[in-house]
Parts: structure tokens; C-alpha cells; sequence
């Protein structure tokens, strides 16, 4: 049976609004991944057309499998801005094309965690139960999905590529939860967002799962665009996307996402991943001090 709530990222479809035709100017492609969860296809087309008649440009989403294919096409400029994660955002380009748009906000915060979940009728309590395990990533360059749990591992001095007997990707959170859910998986990283969204609104699937631990908090997964984008345009963008909770569609639209709304954010929000990231990420260079870095707190330590 499929998901009631599928992540975005599980269908590659572009979602064009029935106004975009009559918005001023070119238009402004909009790229979602497996941060976000959709209910139905209808949302989006309602944020599309919100977006359009506010900004006055064409708004269309186009969604795709994987946080690479959205990177890709930032890249290739087939895009212009993108909701990604924040492990993607803090990688370095040269020179640097992107630049951070908004925030959103969740539960009172720009931050979320990573959570590691199991069956929730298992006896596992601790990641170190799930040795020998099949345990469920999301997509290799998701934050919480991927980087955070595999850090803890190299901070406990184990090799994550030994430790479970067997890891697989979902490339989509929802389908994560879905997988422990149904005991494809012994265990799976995910975002706290995406998780507490299915908790609300497909709790029969969520309360199949249990969250055994939570890490600390990180810049919630950013908005960005392209910088060559005209800076009117992209100043006109925030202003809407910040202004979503001065109207009643908007504030509508919020309620549907579980969000309390966007905020402009900095790039230092994201320094804790980008920390992650040059000493556990992949492609980074080990060093000497790979288990024992000063200063650093393992990201599932209480705060």
C-alpha cells in the first residue's frame, strides 16, 4: 500500500500554477526535495499560485528524486532556487553561486534534529543495539539523514560502513519512516520535521515507529537561490515568503506545511553541519585526530 503522505522527492513531475501563465516577466523554477512532505499535489499548486500573484513572475515547482539532481540543476541554472538541505548548502562552490533566501520555522525555531527511529514494538534502545542491523538512510547528502548518524558512529571510533550488516537509501524521509514502519528496515535516520509531520497527519504510520534518539539542533534546512537571479526579484521573494504570516492564505498554507513561517536567517546557522561535514563528510580527508577533535560535541550528546 503507498503512503498516504509521500515525500516529494518519491515523484518527478513539474507543478506548473493555472496563473503562472498570465505572471509578469520569465519564470522563477522552484526545486523541492525530500525535505519537504506533501499531503497532496493541490498544496502545491496553491503555494505555486500564492507565490506567483504576490511576487508577479511565474512560479513553478519541479521536484526530483534526489538532493544531487536539485544541486545539479541550481547549478546548470534549470533552476533558481531550491528548498535543500543543509548539508548540500554549507559544500563549497567555486566560485559560489547560491546564497541563502529564508529559513523556515518549526515549532518557535529555524532549527530541527535528526532522529534515529526503530519498529516501535523493538527492544532497541541505543544506535549500539542496531549492530549487525539493516538500517534505512535517506540520501547520501542529507544532514540528519545521513551525515549526523554516521558521525556518531566515527565518534564511538566505528567504521558506520561496518557496523550495520546492511544500509540502503529511501531518498526520501517519509519512505524512511515507512520502511521502519514495515520492518524493511531495523532502523533509519530522519529529519525531526518530517517525522513530527507524519506524526500529525498519518499517525498510524508514525506510531509504528519510536524515536530512540534525538541529536542536537542544527540550521533548519534552507531556502536558497541563485545569485545571479536579479536582485529585485530575489528581494521580492523573501519579502513574500517572510510575509506569509501577515495574510490569511498564507497563514493557511503554513498550517498545512506544519511551519510557523520563514525567516531570513544567516549562513552561520549552518556552521554546525558545515563542521560535520569537513571532519566526517564524505570526500573529506581523514585526519589524526578523526575520533578526538577538541571541542566538538558528538551531535547526540543532551544539550
Amino acid at each position: 500500500m503507498r503512503l498516504v503522505i509521500v515525500s516529494v522527492a518519491a515523484v518527478v513531475v513539474i507543478f506548473v500554477s493555472p496563473v503562472a501563465a498570465h505572471a509578469q516577466g520569465g519564470e522563477i523554477r522552484f526545486g523541492l526535495t525530500a525535505v519537504v512532505v506533501r499531503e497532496n499535489l493541490r498544496l502545491f499548486d496553491r503555494w505555486a499560485a500564492y507565490l506567483t500573484r504576490r511576487t508577479g513572475r511565474s512560479v513553478s515547482f519541479v521536484q526530483r528524486r534526489s538532493y544531487q539532481e536539485i544541486t545539479e540543476m541550481l547549478a546548470a541554472n534549470e533552476i533558481q532556487l531550491a528548498w535543500i538541505c543543509g548539508y548540500p548548502f554549507v559544500r563549497n562552490r567555486d566560485p559560489e553561486y547560491l546564497e541563502l533566501l529564508a529559513v523556515p520555522v518549526f515549532l518557535g525555531t529555524p532549527r530541527y534534529r535528526s532522529y534515529v527511529i526503530v519498529p516501535s514494538d523493538s527492544a532497541y534502545q541505543d544506535l549500539r543495539d542496531l549492530e549487525g542491523r539493516v538500517f534505512a538512510y535517506s540520501d547520501p547528502d542529507s544532514n540528519s539523514g545521513y551525515l549526523v548518524p554516521r558521525s556518531i558512529l566515527w565518534q564511538r571510533s566505528v567504521n558506520p560502513d561496518d557496523y550495520f550488516r546492511l544500509t540502503f537509501f529511501t531518498y526520501s524521509h517519509a519512505e524512511t519512516v515507512q520502511a521502519v514502519a514495515e520492518r524493511v528496515a531495523d532502523g533509519g535516520a530522519v529529519d525531526s520535521y518530517v517525522w513530527e509531520f507524519l506524526a500529525l497527519n498519518n499517525p498510524k504510520m508514525a506510531s509504528r515507529t519510536r524515536v530512540i534518539m534525538q541529536s542536537g539542533e542544527f540550521g533548519f534546512p534552507p531556502l536558497v537561490v541563485r545569485k545571479d537571479l536579479d536582485s529585485q526579484i530575489r528581494s521580492r521573494l523573501r519579502e513574500v515568503l517572510l510575509g506569509m504570516t501577515e495574510d490569511e492564505e498564507g497563514r493557511m498554507l503554513l498550517n498545512e506545511m506544519v511551519l510557523d513561517g520563514f525567516v531570513e536567517g544567516a549562513p552561520a546557522l549552518y556552521d554546525s553541519i558545515r563542521t560535520l561535514g569537513r571532519q566526517y563528510g564524505e570526500g573529506v580527508v581523514a585526519t589524526d585526530n578523526r575520533f578526538t577533535t577538541t571541542g566538538w560535541r558528538s551531535p547526540f550528546d543532551p544539550h
